[in-house]
């Protein structure tokens, strides 16, 4: 008589491309985890990388048949979410990051977290850690209220609900309910399925009991790119939604648009250049004020990188926003829709 397998409880879902540095010590804190009842997959979904990451995967995989490597050609984010959603048996699906390192009991908590609540998705807070230089100073200001207006996520002692959190552990049925990762997004397609997961009913939870690391960029370039993009694709999000999910989502944008329209304004009207210096005046002083916070907590010796750390948060967030409000709002560019449809496999948990 053929029996059928057993189907894991929990799925993980890792979507990687050329992340050579970082994609063993990922795995290897994944294949290390506390099984939670009825045990788990993982599924590395690749985008074609060819830097090496590929026959590290598959020298992972060969002992270990848990663990899958799976094609994504088109090579971008939301669709090895996707891809990697469509292809899991789990009851629970875990969006994992190739940048980070999970506590050995990270899925385990989580699943604990989902029944005992009941929400729909839950997550910790993304701990960020370094090694010296400014990786250092941009993980010690990535933890400050200042760099990112009071974000949850990046408070790792707060417990309870939340607008979203780092990666998340969901329930599969939320993905029949509200759809996939909008796969037009390159960016934020994260936070996009959060929201509309909350506007459809559903509930975010963090808690502390659910640990991971991750690896934040390493030079004010790297950064300043990353959140460029953050804050241009989060005007396609609140174009889509009509409305942003929260005000800190558009004040960066609103504070460079003043910083570069007040000079101009100043040609015909001088009052504009004092609103100019007081704006930068009472950001560089909240600025300083955060610095020297953040320094005293995490070490005296990032005072001096810091204040550029921050500025570069703000500036290249609101510099993206507001490409993206000229793109998507003003000139009118639209992505084609594309979500995905969902699929599950049939066969039946014994």
């Amino acid at each position: 008589m053929n029996v059928e397998p057993l189907l894991p409880t929990v799925s993980l879902v890792v979507p990687c491309r050329n992340e050579r540095q970082h994609i063993e010590t990922c795995v290897r804190s994944l294949l290390a985890q506390e099984a939670p009842a009825g045990g788990y997959e993982i599924l590395v979904v690749d985008g074609m990388s060819d830097d090496g990451t590929r026959d590290i995967l598959m020298c992972l995989a060969q002992d270990t048949p848990h663990l899958r490597v799976l094609d994504n050609p088109a090579r971008t984010t939301p669709c090895a979410m996707n891809l990697g959603i469509q292809a899991a048996r789990g009851r629970y699906i875990a969006i994992m990051g190739a940048h980070a390192r999970y506590a050995p009991d990270y899925i385990r908590q989580s699943v604990a977290v989902l029944e005992v609540t009941g929400v729909d998705n839950v997550g910790g807070a993304m701990i960020c850690e370094a090694e010296g230089g400014w990786q250092e100073a941009i993980a010690a200001a990535h933890h400050s209220p200042f760099a990112v207006g009071g974000a949850r996520w990046h408070n790792p002692q707060y417990e309870g609900p939340a607008d979203t959190v780092y990666g998340g552990v969901y329930r599969c049925e939320v993905f029949e309910r509200i759809g996939l990762f909008d796969e037009t997004l390159m960016r934020n397609q994260d936070d996009e399925l959060n929201l509309r997961l909350l506007r459809a009913g559903g509930t975010i939870w963090q808690s502390p009991c659910i640990k991971s690391w991750y690896h934040p960029r390493r030079s004010l370039r790297a950064l300043f790119q990353q959140y460029r993009q953050y804050g241009y694709w989060k005007v396609r999000v609140i174009q889509k939604h009509k409305l942003p999910a929260s005000i800190r989502h558009v004040v960066p944008g609103g504070f460079v648009f003043a910083l570069l329209m007040l000079p101009v304004l100043g040609l015909w009207w001088a009052p504009a250049w004092w609103g100019w210096l007081g704006l930068v005046g009472i950001y560089s002083t909240g600025n300083v004020i955060a610095s020297m916070l953040t320094a005293a907590y995490w070490g005296w010796h990032l005072l001096p990188r810091l204040p550029l750390v921050f500025a570069c948060y703000h500036i290249s967030y609101g510099l993206g926003f507001l490409r993206g409000v000229w793109d998507f709002l003003i000139c009118g560019r639209r992505p084609a829709a594309s979500y995905g449809r969902l699929t599950r496999p049939t066969v039946q948990q014994q």
